[in-house]
């Protein structure tokens, strides 16, 4: 039996104003719309959503407005916790869960690699300290250690509210492991990897650039769901363009963290919300944004947000 449901699991960017200040509205305005015409399953403060760059008050703050546009929704909140001290994830994981999360999405510690030893300790403070609460675990190449499909099997054996993985990867080989050597996790792809994941066995779409059109991306989703090779493999090329002119326009050669790419995908759907991240790090501009909305206007335009 796998511990989550397929689904499409969606982050919900941050609005910062020009003095960095929170703006509620566009949030809240942001969650209801998600919720309304996108997925339940959403999920705040992962790379994508400067969790690695917000205070302890900003991160109380949001998390208040977050829970309670979802439970608004009758939706169950996801909370992200990055730090590169684990008594800060623990501290932040504590006021969430005063405040009632029960699902969280965690990544290892990113100043140094993690031994094996000091991964058991870390997972043992988070998913072991925390029982009543669910943890998906994100697996990203910036904290210096990709676990391995070997190493979910021992770590879903210790710990049962261990229940998913975030996974962005291509490679065929860490696919196949996870889905086939820790089926009871649920292995959410992004779109990248879906495609292949879902002719393997069942995944979770992980959504990135499928979000500027729910439409299109529920088709896309379903496809996998069914094991529909011919549709999936259409989107996929589309999809596949789209990343590579995203990098290229937004990008400008460039590298930028997460954020930057997600906050133009949102600003498709609200042309209100700014671009802005938190210092030091840069958003895209407003010419590149349009560069990009051009580039889906002409060449795809059924991965536009419907007028």
């Amino acid at each position: 039996m796998t511990r989550y449901p397929s689904c499409i699991l969606a982050t919900c960017v941050v609005p910062w104003g020009t003095q960095h200040e929170f703006q509620e509205d566009l949030f809240r305005h942001q969650v209801r719309t998600l919720l309304r015409d996108g997925t339940r399953h959403l999920y705040i403060f992962g790379t994508a959503g400067e969790g690695y760059a917000v205070t302890n008050r900003q991160f109380q703050e949001i998390v208040q407005v977050f829970c309670a546009e979802m439970r608004s929704g009758s939706a169950e909140p996801m909370v992200g916790v990055i730090s590169t001290s684990l008594p800060s994830v623990i501290e932040r994981l504590e006021m969430a869960h005063d405040l009632g999360v029960r699902q969280f999405q965690i990544s290892l510690p990113c100043w140094g690699a993690l031994a094996d030893a000091e991964v058991a300790t870390f997972f043992r403070e988070t998913c072991g300290r925390f029982s009543d609460s669910q943890f998906l675990h994100y697996n990203l190449l910036r904290t210096k250690r990709i676990l391995t499909a070997k190493e979910y099997v021992r770590l879903a054996g210790e710990h049962e509210n261990l229940v998913a993985t975030k996974n962005s990867t291509d490679s065929m080989e860490r696919i196949h492991a996870l889905l086939t050597q820790v089926p009871q996790l649920r292995h959410f792809l992004t779109e990248t990897g879906f495609v292949y994941g879902s002719l393997l066995g069942t995944c979770g779409l992980l959504i990135s650039l499928a979000s500027t059109n729910w439409q299109s991306a529920r088709e896309f989703f379903d496809a996998g769901q069914r094991q529909d090779a011919a549709t999936l493999i259409a989107n996929q090329r589309e999809l596949n363009a789209m990343l590579h002119e995203v990098i290229a326009t937004v990008g400008g050669g460039v590298e930028h963290i997460d954020g930057t790419f997600d906050k133009v995908l949102w600003r498709l759907h609200d042309s209100r919300f700014p671009l802005r991240l938190l210092p030091p790090y840069e958003g895209a501009t407003e010419v590149r944004f349009q560069n990009y909305q051009a580039f889906l206007r002409e060449r795809y335009p059924r991965w536009l947000p419907p007028e």
